[in-house]
C-alpha cells in the first residue's frame, strides 16, 4: 500500500512538542530514542520483528505537502508561518538502526534505534510504532500457528475481518514472512508477490438448483484448480459425495480435483470421515482444507483429535490478533544533548517495568560455537568490546542479578543494522522470500523449549555490567534528589 502522504500520520502532540522546541530554540538538539516492547504477546516465548520495509518507505517519502501545511495552519494552536515553512522543507537526516525483519526478538531490548535532532526523532515516533507494532504482532501470531502446523499448508484468509485495507495487506505480508504459504488477498499478492489461493463461497452453491450442478459448473470453469466447499447443506450426506462425483468427472477429462473445504461443524470428525470417503472412492490425492475461526489453539486441538486436514485457512483470529490485539511497543528517549555533549537519560516510573535503561545500546545475540544455538541476548553500549571480541562473558538477569552464568566459546551477532545514516538509506531491503528464509534460520538458532506454544522456557536477556550499573546509579541519584 502507498506510504506517500503520511506526514500527518502522527499524534498531534508530536507537532505541538516540535513547535514548542522550535519556539524555545531546542528543535535541533541531538537525541537518541529506542523502540521496544515490554511483554511478549500471546504468552509466547518470542516475537517476530516485522514492519521495517514500511518504515523505510515512510521515512524516504516523509514530506509535508501544501495540503498538510494548510491543514496545520487551521489548527487552534495558531502555529507561526515560519514554523510551517520549517516543516515544508523537512527531510529526515538522522540515523536509524534496526533488527532485520524475520528476526526473533524479546522484551526490553531495542528493536529500532533512532538518532537525530529532536525534531526528526519525535516526528517519526507515531508512524514507526504503528507499523512496527502491528506487523510484529501479526508475524508473531502467524509464527505460532506455523509451530503447530509445521508440515501443513497455511493460508491467510483474513481480509474481510481486518481493520481496513492497510491492515489486510500488510498483515498478509507479515503472515507470509513468518511462514504462511499464501493469502486470499489479490492486492497483497500483486504488491508483494505472495502466492494467492481461493475456493468459492456458499453463495455459488446456493444460486444453482443443485449442489451437484454447482460443483460441475465450477469444475468446468476452473478445471486446473478445483477446490469445492462441501458444507453448504450437509457435509457427509451431500457435499462430499457430490465432490467425489465431480472428482470422477474431472478424472475422466484428464484432470484432478485439488481439494475440498470444510467451513463449519466438527472439523475433526468431518475431516476423518471425509478422508475415508475420498480414499475409498479412489481419490487419495484430494486435499482437505479447513477454515472457520481457526488459530494455533484450535489447530493444536484438532491435530490432537486426529483431524485429517492438509491445508488450514486462518482468518479472523490471525489478522486481528484476536487474543491480544496490540503489541504495546514503546519509543523512549535514552540520550540527549546537553552543553554540546550526549548524556544518558532515564524515565522513572511507579511501575517498575516502565523504568527505562539509559544510554544508546546495541543488542548482541550470543550464539554457542559448540551447539550453534542462541544462549542469550546481551545489551551493551556501542563502545563495549568484551562480548564482541569473544572474551569470557558474565550474563545475569537485570531484575534478579543473582541469576547468572558465565559463557565462553561463543559468537556475538550484532542484531541492530544501520538502515539510514545521516539521512541516507544504506540498507538493501531483502526480498520477501529472503526474509522468510532468514526467519527460518532464526528459528533454527533456538532450542525447541523456547519455541513451544505452551509454557515456553524464558530466553535470557542480559544487560552488560556497565549498562546495569549506570541504570542503578541514575535511579539512586533521582531517588536521592527526591527524598523527604
Amino acid at each position: 500500500m502507498p506510504t506517500t502522504g503520511l506526514a500527518l500520520h502522527t499524534d498531534k502532540y508530536q507537532i505541538n512538542m516540535i513547535y514548542a522546541h522550535w519556539m524555545n530554540g531546542t528543535h535541533l538538539r541531538r537525541t537518541v530514542f529506542e523502540a521496544y516492547f515490554r511483554k511478549l504477546p500471546f504468552g509466547n516465548g518470542y516475537a517476530v520483528f516485522a514492519g521495517l520495509e514500511r518504515i523505510v518507505d515512510y521515512i524516504r517519502q516523509l514530506r509535508f505537502t501544501d495540503e498538510d501545511l494548510a491543514y496545520l495552519d487551521k489548527q487552534e494552536e495558531n502555529y507561526k508561518p515560519e514554523f510551517l515553512e520549517l516543516l515544508r522543507n523537512f527531510e529526515f537526516k538522522g540515523t536509524l538502526l534496526s533488527m532485520a525483519e524475520g528476526a526473533l526478538c524479546f522484551p526490553n531490548e531495542p528493536l529500532i534505534r533512532v538518532e537525530g535532532t529532536i525534531m526528526e526523532t519525535q516526528l517519526i515516533e507515531t508512524a514507526l510504532l504503528n507499523f512496527m507494532n502491528f506487523q510484529t504482532l501479526i508475524a508473531t501470531k502467524a509464527s505460532r500457528v506455523k509451530r503447530v502446523a509445521e508440515n501443513d499448508v497455511l493460508l491467510e484468509f483474513g481480509t474481510r475481518r481486518a481493520q481496513e485495507a492497510d491492515a489486510a495487506i500488510w498483515g498478509a505480508r507479515a503472515a507470509y514472512l513468518a511462514g504462511f504459504d499464501g493469502t486470499s488477498n489479490l492486492l497483497a499478492g500483486e504488491i508483494f508477490g505472495i502466492p494467492t489461493r481461493g475456493t468459492h463461497a456458499h453463495s455459488w452453491v446456493q444460486i444453482f438448483d443443485s449442489e451437484q450442478e454447482a460443483f460441475e459448473l465450477y469444475a468446468k470453469a476452473l478445471p486446473d484448480q478445483v477446490s469445492l466447499l462441501v458444507d453448504t447443506y450437509d457435509t457427509l450426506k451431500s457435499g462430499v459425495p457430490h465432490a467425489i462425483r465431480t472428482g470422477k468427472m474431472l478424472e475422466a477429462a484428464g484432470k484432478r480435483l485439488a481439494s475440498i473445504r470444510l467451513d463449519s461443524g466438527d472439523l475433526a470428525y468431518l475431516s476423518i470421515q471425509a478422508r475415508k470417503m475420498l480414499d475409498d472412492a479412489g481419490l487419495p490425492y484430494v486435499k482437505i482444507v479447513a477454515s472457520n475461526d481457526l488459530d494455533e489453539n484450535t489447530i493444536f486441538n484438532l491435530k490432537a483429535q486426529g483431524a485429517k486436514i492438509d491445508i488450514w485457512g486462518v482468518g479472523t483470529q490471525l489478522i486481528t490478533a484476536a487474543d491480544q490485539p496490540a503489541l504495546g511497543g514503546v519509543y523512549k528517549l535514552v540520550e540527549r544533548e546537553k552543553d554540546g555533549q550526549m548524556v544518558p537519560t532515564i524515565k522513572i516510573s511507579g511501575n517498575p517495568e516502565k523504568v527505562t535503561t539509559p544510554g544508546r545500546k546495541d543488542v548482541l545475540r550470543i550464539v554457542s560455537k559448540d551447539s550453534g544455538k542462541a544462549i542469550a541476548d546481551y545489551i551493551c553500549f556501542p563502545h563495549e568490546q568484551q562480548a564482541r571480541t569473544g572474551g569470557k562473558l558474565r550474563l545475569f538477569d537485570p531484575v534478579h542479578p543473582y541469576i547468572k552464568k558465565s559463557v565462553k566459546n561463543y559468537e556475538a551477532v550484532s542484531m541492530l543494522q544501520p538502515i539510514f545514516v545521516d539521512g541516507q538509506l544504506v540498507y538493501k531491503l531483502p526480498t520477501l522470500d529472503e526474509i522468510r528464509e532468514y526467519h527460518r534460520e532464526q528459528l533454527n538458532l533456538f532450542w525447541p523449549e523456547y519455541l513451544r506454544k505452551l509454557n515456553p522456557e524464558i530466553y535470557r536477556i542480559s544487560l552488560s555490567q556497565e549498562a546495569w550499573e549506570l541504570k542503578q546509579k541514575m535511579i539512586e541519584e533521582y531517588m536521592g534528589q527526591h527524598e523527604d
